[in-house]
């Protein structure tokens, strides 16, 4: 950390040994139980992810944004750490397990919570699931507080603990590792998020949202040791603050006047794009496809983030058909010259035809020579660099960009010139997601992270 300042919030990284630890449950209960507490806590996400940081809005009322190590440089990392100064504390939710990012260590960026924690000197709380260990949690601690001596692993929570007598054996476990412990959690079988395919039912969409945020606030507050885990954070080392000139957008501004799709079915909007474009200057006008409005007629942009038209593609046609609808706010859009852009959902929905899980075939926009199923469903995961094939809104051809490809649809019909071109995975090895510009209609699978 030579020649770092130490700047920001004071911040701690929640992380687990692996996914499905309750990484995001005790994070959602920890920012309620902060919140109520009159802590002021933010958060943040590790990684790329589009659905836990409007979870934990709701939980604390103050938006979250994504840090992403493997796609954002150190110097927008550190700014963006910063920009949540005014936080009390800064809770940032850890990405699967501790030391799991894209790609293997020696190829690039990594985008694990550990690389985070080490470049800017940060506390790690290990959330450990007791359920079906005692003495073992010693040695799983200690490996984790020994593989990478760099990460300062501060303390551990357990989760789905068993009575009185698992809890002295956990206890234990973590005095021998070495490491304290700020509590445990009880098994609650009753409090749970919904999930689906590309993971948690969105907050928007999940009923009794605000009163189960409170259970996990009452049930943190009861079994952890708020004071002894605020007293963990500590301020990030992000270097001099970075204001001597604005911060470049992660992804140029499409106009100045933006019409941004935001309803249950397009919903994947990474929130720093959306802050980048504010604070650029443009005006972002939101509308929603499904309750049958359409673009702003003034704007000059429109974006179609990611989301779930799948689920909502009977609605989508319906409203589509409106005279006065999407499909004739879209068109009416690329009649008159607006740059027009799609990110995975969105680019389904600007194609010729969606066919969902029965089977059934919905009209779409067509305003892209693209024809997608969900028939025969195959995920296709990862990260993704890419460079423009040709000039547009985001840049000139070469301009490279990283982003993140994560859905189940089967392209059964693309035809037209490729947006992208030398699209290749974390790692460097080729992949398909060339999407189509057709004018200054554009989109492809990738949701765009940050250029480089």
């Amino acid at each position: 950390m030579t020649g770092r300042g130490v700047t920001g919030p004071s911040a701690l990284i929640i992380a687990a040994p692996s996914s499905s630890g309750g990484k995001t449950t005790m994070t959602l209960g920890l920012l309620r139980a902060f919140t109520r507490a009159g802590r002021r806590p933010a958060a943040a996400k590790i990684g790329p992810d589009y659905i836990d940081p409007a979870f934990h809005e709701a939980a604390s009322g103050r938006p979250s944004v994504n840090l992403d190590g493997w796609a954002m440089t150190p110097d927008r990392l550190a700014r963006m750490i910063d920009s949540r100064g005014d936080a009390g504390l800064l809770l940032i939710e850890g990405v699967m397990g501790l030391f799991d990012g894209a790609p293997a260590p020696g190829a690039g960026g990594d985008g694990s919570a550990a690389a985070l924690a080490a470049l800017f000197g940060l506390p790690v709380l290990l959330v450990v699931d007791g359920s079906a260990q005692a003495r073992s949690a010693a040695a799983l601690i200690h490996g984790f507080r020994s593989f990478d001596t760099r990460i300062d692993l501060a303390g551990v929570v357990f989760n789905r603990c068993g009575g009185a007598g698992h809890i002295r054996s956990l206890t234990a476990a973590a005095v021998e590792a070495g490491v304290p412990a700020f509590g445990f959690v009880p098994r609650q079988a009753d409090i749970a998020l919904p999930s689906r395919h590309l993971g948690l039912v969105q907050a928007r969409e999940t009923g009794g949202l605000d009163a189960l945020l409170d259970r996990l606030g009452d049930l943190v507050a009861a079994h952890l040791d708020l004071d002894g885990i605020a007293a963990l954070a500590r301020r990030a080392a992000t270097g001099p603050r970075l204001t001597a000139s604005p911060a470049t957008p992660a992804v140029p501004p499409l106009g100045q006047r933006i019409a941004v799709a935001r309803d249950h079915a397009f919903a994947f909007a990474y929130p720093h794009i959306l802050e980048d474009w504010h604070d650029a200057g443009a005006q972002i006008l939101p509308f929603s496809p499904l309750a049958g409005e359409a673009p702003d007629r003034d704007a000059d942009a429109v974006w179609l983030p990611g989301g779930y038209p799948e689920l909502h593609a009977p609605v989508l046609a319906a409203m589509g058909a409106r005279p006065d609808g999407w499909v004739a706010g879209l068109r009416a859009a690329a009649q008159r010259g607006a740059v027009i852009f799609g990110e995975c959902g969105g680019y389904m929905a600007l194609g010729r035809g969606l066919t969902d899980a029965d089977g059934r075939d919905w009209p779409m926009a067509g305003l892209l020579a693209l024809d997608t199923s969900f028939a025969r469903r195959r995920l296709h995961l990862g990260y993704r660099r890419a460079r423009l094939a040709g000039d547009g809104p985001l840049g000139q051809a070469g301009q490279g960009y990283r982003g993140h490809e994560f859905h189940y649809a089967s392209i059964t019909a693309e035809d037209g010139p490729p947006l992208w071109r030398a699209v290749t995975d974390a790692l460097g090895e080729p992949a398909a997601a060339a999407g189509l510009c057709h004018g200054r209609v554009a989109g492809s699978f990738l949701h765009l992270i940050a250029r480089g």
